[in-house]
């Protein structure tokens, strides 16, 4: 693992931390909040840097429905997995196209950056939309609001969201590397 600067939880970004634990609380799903240095809140820098597998690292994704008004949803997909925007997210959004939110479209609705976005604290009007292999784990873990804190807890506390639902092929598998040819001498 490389050499990640130490933090202290109990400074590290507390407004960040109280909005998370303002959202959470009222849950009542068990979770655990992890401070990260926000250089490393990207998903493949923060699951090297502090060795978790990206099989468990739920993204968060807002996505737009190109409509008039826009329409707006929050997809949530293991890392490895790609978003199926332009079938399964547009059809359920019910529009010709669909597009991942530009950064200031995503920060205006979500109030939060892209790196840190977390389904928790959404407005009551964005749908939340989970792949279905995210529920599969044992354990997720989710941006938290701002690039300096995630959540690691069960996938159910998706379910403890109003808004949640299971979308089975949200997103597609990774691809695959091609086989390589027979070796000839």
């Amino acid at each position: 693992m490389p050499d990640v600067p130490k933090i202290d939880p109990a400074n590290h970004d507390p407004d960040g931390r109280a909005r998370l634990v303002a959202a959470l609380d009222p849950l009542g799903v068990e979770y655990e909040l992890f401070p990260c240095d926000p250089a490393l809140a990207d998903t493949a820098a923060f699951c090297a840097a502090y060795g978790f597998d990206p099989e468990d690292s739920a993204n968060t994704i807002l996505v737009i429905g190109k409509n008039d008004p826009p329409r707006y949803a929050a997809c949530v997909v293991l890392a490895p997995n790609r978003l199926d925007v332009n079938r399964a997210v547009r059809d359920r959004l019910g529009t010709r196209k669909a597009s991942f939110a530009p950064a200031g479209a995503t920060r205006d609705i979500t109030g939060m950056e892209i790196g840190g976005v977390t389904v928790f604290g959404l407005p009551d009007e964005v749908p939340i939309w989970v792949d279905g292999r995210v529920m599969r784990r044992e354990r997720i873990i989710l941006g938290g609001g701002s690039r300096s804190w995630k959540v690691l807890a069960p996938p159910s506390i998706l379910l403890a969201l109003s808004e949640a639902q299971v979308v089975e092929g949200l997103a597609t598998d990774p691809p695959t590397s091609a086989p390589l040819p027979p070796a000839t001498s």
